[in-house]
């Protein structure tokens, strides 16, 4: 009974007409509009609601609200008589109820209508549960927080007694742990440039081989303390779908020995179909962004597959070659999170893969590079509603540090997502358009090789001073880099002044070709606008090569004048091939 009168009294105070506040004047002569009838569901997705209900006299239009449990989910106005609320949970029962408004005043609202969306509810996993994802964690359990040892083996057997993975706390010595339990290289500085990893570092169990048609070389952390658990993150691919293991692990890792008797468990069966789910919770189909990425690359090279990532932040890196059609799909910028340091002096180079995978103690033949996710040889790779985010951060900002390295000739889209570093922040090849999207960075953090990448309708975010872009487009007449309708902002912190919009790397062999068009250009942006410590190419821009821009305004919309020459005024009519995603990349 308690319940009940909670609930309703939740249902009256987010009451924006009835009883629940105080009623508009009507106007005089004005009768106060009858309450709606016959509210009734027309239609339920696993995703929406449709409602409708017969149209009031006097109504000019109708406030709904939609509440779940007594409390609030959702509220409008609709000028019809009928409204879709949609990004409802599915398999979830909705409360609906509505009023009419007119000159008169307002009406109480409906009775309230109960609606369910269609689908089944997913279930949580049984935290006890033995059968798990081909990537989940092993997590063992401890009376108190365990410590990290020096010394000792955790293996993974299949049932049959088949080793099929190890971790060797020997190895704990050649990393640094941070705070948040992440582990990085041993010895990587970036101000005095030492690298920790290069093509000739010998492969240990503290690294990785990421799996997609060859291998990517990253170091990774394989032990993770988590209050009084310890998170084991097994090699990718260590395990087969179907298949039985159980795990030992000695007592010098953490102070109590596991035996083969004390965690048995089985992985799923393989996936099906064309959309698969990642989940860190187990619920889905993986629990890592990349152990989907691997399966996918198993599938037909040119068949079109969707990964959804769920909420939550993925700490790891990621790696995608020779595999077309593949959309990454999260919740929402701020609710899919790929997250993970690394840098220059952590792995040298903007890195690429091997044919094989090496064996431990063997060189590991080539450098994983400094990005956090590396892609090669892929067409039409979509990335979407995320965020991807190289956490790799020092005092003074240094080092190279991407969180994507598109490495193809092929298409890119970026659709609604953020990507988030200080140097190098996105490296790019082929056609790319990005867009409604946040870029941030502060040193070259927009770079690489094109042939066209549109930025449309993006902010383009400086976290301090330095510079936005470095082209190195390979010929003269391809579109390089085009900004249409970017907003060039900065964080609190970074100076007035501080930012330029590009600079050269001097090389002739290539072009600084960038493009400007329609932009909103904040303080941050310096007076001269072009960095010219080295002359671009070509030092006089003309209309298709160069710097250029057009239509360049402040916040308050007042135009913007004064840079510097190496920069050209377009003409509205040199501005057209710049003007939109068809006329910069012809799709």
């Amino acid at each position: 009974m308690r319940k009940g009168i909670a609930a309703l009294l939740a249902l009256c105070a987010i009451s924006s007409c009835g009883k629940g506040e105080e009623p508009a004047a009507p106007e005089q002569g004005q009768p106060v509009p009858s309450v709606p009838q016959n509210v009734k569901l027309h239609g339920a997705t696993e995703t929406s609601l449709t409602f409708q209900w017969d149209a009031v006299q006097g109504a000019a239009s109708y406030k709904w609200k939609l509440t779940k449990e007594g409390s609030a989910a959702s509220e409008g106005t609709a000028n019809t008589r009928n409204v879709t609320v949609n990004s409802l949970e599915k398999a979830t029962t909705y409360g609906f109820s509505v009023c009419a408004t007119g000159p008169g005043g307002t009406s109480a609202y409906s009775a309230v209508v109960e609606a369910t969306t269609a689908g089944t509810k997913p279930v949580p996993p049984d935290p006890s549960s033995t059968v798990l994802c081909v990537d989940a964690p092993l997590v063992i359990p401890f009376d108190s927080a365990p410590t990290l040892g020096t010394s000792g083996l955790v293996q993974v057997f299949k049932a049959d007694g088949t080793l099929v993975d190890k971790i060797d706390l020997a190895d704990i010595s050649k990393v640094d742990v941070l705070s948040d339990g992440t582990m990085v290289p041993k010895g990587a500085d970036a101000d005095a440039g030492k690298i920790a990893i290069n093509d000739d570092s010998p492969f240990h169990t503290f690294m990785d081989a990421l799996h997609s048609a060859q291998y990517r070389i990253v170091h990774y952390t394989p032990l993770r303390v988590k209050g009084k658990t310890l998170e084991i993150k097994l090699h990718n691919e260590a395990l087969s779908f179907g298949e039985s293991y159980y795990v030992t692990v000695d007592a010098s890792v953490v102070g109590k020995a596991v035996g083969k008797d004390d965690m048995p468990f089985t992985v799923k069966a393989a996936p099906t179909g064309t959309t698969f789910k990642v989940a860190a919770d187990g619920s889905g189909d993986f629990c890592t962004v990349q152990g989907a990425l691997s399966y996918v690359s198993t599938l037909k090279k040119d068949d079109a597959v969707t990964v959804e990532i769920g909420e939550g932040t993925y700490p790891e890196q990621l790696f995608l070659r020779n595999k077309n059609n593949v959309t990454l799909k999260g919740t929402s910028r701020d609710k899919s999170v790929i997250a993970y340091p690394n840098n220059d002096s952590y792995e040298t180079g903007s890195g690429g893969s091997v044919s094989a995978k090496p064996s431990l103690g063997a060189s590991i033949g080539k450098s994983g590079g400094r990005s956090v996710f590396l892609v090669e040889s892929c067409d039409n790779l979509v990335l979407e509603n995320l965020t991807i985010e190289n956490t790799y951060s020092i005092p003074s900002h240094k080092g190279q540090a991407e969180t994507i390295y598109f490495n193809s000739p092929h298409r890119l889209t970026v659709e609604n997502c953020s990507l988030i570093s200080w140097q190098d922040t996105f490296l790019c090849k082929g056609k790319v358009w990005v867009h409604n999207s946040l870029i941030a960075g502060h040193v070259d953090y927009i770079w690489g090789y094109p042939e066209a990448c549109l930025f449309e309708d993006c902010e383009i975010r400086s976290r301090a001073g330095g510079y936005i872009v470095q082209a190195r487009i390979e010929k003269e007449d391809n579109k390089g880099f085009v900004f249409l309708n970017c907003k060039l902002t900065a964080e609190s912190g970074a100076k007035d002044g501080s930012m330029y919009l590009a600079r050269s790397g001097g090389d002739a062999k290539v072009y600084d070709n960038v493009v400007f068009v329609n932009c909103t250009m904040g303080p941050v942006v310096a007076a001269a606008g072009w960095h010219t410590n080295k002359a671009p190419n070509p030092s006089t821009p003309t209309a298709t090569s160069g710097w250029r821009e057009y239509g360049s305004v402040d916040p308050s919309g007042k135009a913007v004048t004064g840079h510097n020459a190496s920069g050209k005024v377009l003409t509205a009519a040199e501005a057209e091939p710049y003007s939109s995603r068809q006329a910069v990349l012809g799709w």
